[in-house]
């Protein structure tokens, strides 16, 4: 009797495992497929990959695009035929108990050199959606004070003008 409980044990136990790197696959689909859209300069593949209200974070401090925002930004990109080129070089990917939301965050091989790419999906009827992807350039900290030097006029500036609006 114990041989069959600790059997049925370790049968759920490897369901529960084995699912969630289905889960995890399906995911890792999502986002290389939604890479490889904007590699291609394919509009409507990149965007069906993404929630009706996705957000897009880009690497400029004022780049906070809501879906239809980033959708009017984008499109003369894509209509030229040259979108952007992001490449996962790895990635992490966590659930929630649910397995109705995801969390990741990946390094990526782009033109910018190695960015951070981190975000939220959300199935939305059976399918993963990216509701909010946040896109870095990735700094080695020993560049960091060389960093602040170039931006630093454009940033104090920026800073005081957020300031005023609260």
């Amino acid at each position: 009797m114990k041989h069959r409980i600790f059997a049925l044990v370790l049968f759920m136990v490897s369901m529960t495992i084995f699912a969630q790197d289905t889960e995890k696959e399906k995911i890792n689909r999502v986002l290389d497929g939604w890479h490889l859209a904007a590699a291609e300069a394919d509009f409507d593949a990149y965007f069906s990959k993404m929630t009706q209200d996705g957000v897009f974070i880009g690497t400029d401090a004022m780049e906070n695009w809501q879906n239809e925002e980033f959708r009017a930004f984008s499109k003369p990109y894509f209509d030229q035929g040259k979108a952007w080129s992001f490449t996962a070089v790895q990635r992490n990917i966590y659930l929630d108990d649910d397995g109705t939301f995801a969390w990741f965050d990946e390094l990526l091989d782009t033109q910018m050199k190695i960015c951070r790419g981190s975000g939220v999906l959300k199935k939305v009827n059976g399918q993963w959606k990216i509701a909010h992807y946040v896109l870095s350039i990735a700094v080695p900290n020993d560049n960091v004070s060389e960093l602040i030097k170039i931006k630093e006029e454009k940033d104090d500036q920026l800073l005081q003008e957020l300031k005023m609006k609260q």
